[in-house]
């Protein structure tokens, strides 16, 4: 179909517009990032990076990132067990309620947050857990699983079978024929669904709120207390620049991965 020049025209001033509307906010933010004032004053009355020194030794900010890391490292490595599991499961064997099971295993990502989170504290309380860090994962398991999970089924349909049919022929075990001709045909897709879970959890506020003690704190918790402090707006705003600096990073090294891998694949 040949599109007219007023048409390639129109697209691209929709497209300008979209990513205006996306992302001047964030240019906003990264401006008051430098800006000397205290008070979010505009336009910026000069430019300084006092701020990134002041955030760089407040030690509340490094707990919190450490304990961000923390988090985003163990539910990504618990989402990558459970996630493919899952998946092998779901689309390798024919069982009674298999879609029904497909679409629980997906539904967390959908869930709204807060009745995510208010079901993970009820349950916590119930079964008499201590909230702190492990509770933190846990919470952030339930949907960085549903981010794996689709990644390796995606994967899983488009790897034929031939090879693990031809392993089995040869007397390799189930174990054997996963470790070496399943596992490395779903490398590409654990990594960019692990990167893509990590980055999620680093970031995630509500479902944290519910699940966190009361003497725990991950970078998003801290910004979300920190902003409600009108001297420490400054701070938030560096600190909000390098988070959403660190978070693009996972996100363009998955969406690199998962379309070099799709490319590789269809060819």
């Amino acid at each position: 179909m040949v599109e007219s020049r007023a048409v390639r025209i129109a697209l691209r001033v929709v497209s300008v517009f979209v990513m205006t509307f996306l992302y001047l906010p964030l240019v906003i933010l990264a401006i008051y990032a430098f800006n000397p004032s205290r008070l979010l004053v505009w336009p910026p009355t000069g430019f300084t990076l006092g701020w990134f020194a002041e955030a760089a030794n407040n030690p509340a900010i490094s707990v919190a990132v450490v304990n961000s890391l923390i988090v985003g490292a163990l539910a990504t490595v618990l989402a990558l067990i459970l996630g493919t599991l899952a998946a092998i499961a779901v689309h390798r064997y024919s069982f009674f309620g298999r879609q029904t099971i497909s679409f629980f295993l997906v539904l967390p990502i959908a869930l709204p947050g807060v009745v995510t989170g208010i079901a993970l504290r009820t349950s916590f309380v119930t079964f008499g857990i201590d909230f702190g860090l492990f509770t933190i994962v846990v919470g952030h398991a339930t949907f960085c699983v549903v981010i794996v999970y689709n990644n390796v089924v995606a994967r899983l349909r488009r790897l034929p079978r031939s090879p693990e049919e031809a392993s089995a022929d040869l007397g390799a075990d189930m174990w054997t024929t996963f470790r070496r001709i399943t596992f490395p045909g779903l490398g590409t897709a654990l990594l960019s669904g692990g990167l893509l879970a990590f980055a999620l959890s680093f970031d995630e506020i509500i479902v944290t709120n519910f699940t966190a003690g009361a003497g725990t704190q991950t970078i998003p918790m801290w910004i979300l207390a920190a902003i409600q402090r009108p001297t420490e707006l400054p701070v938030v705003n560096v600190v909000a620049l390098v988070l959403v600096t660190f978070s693009i990073i996972p996100v363009y090294l998955a969406q690199r991965i998962s379309g070099g891998a799709a490319a590789g694949v269809s060819r």
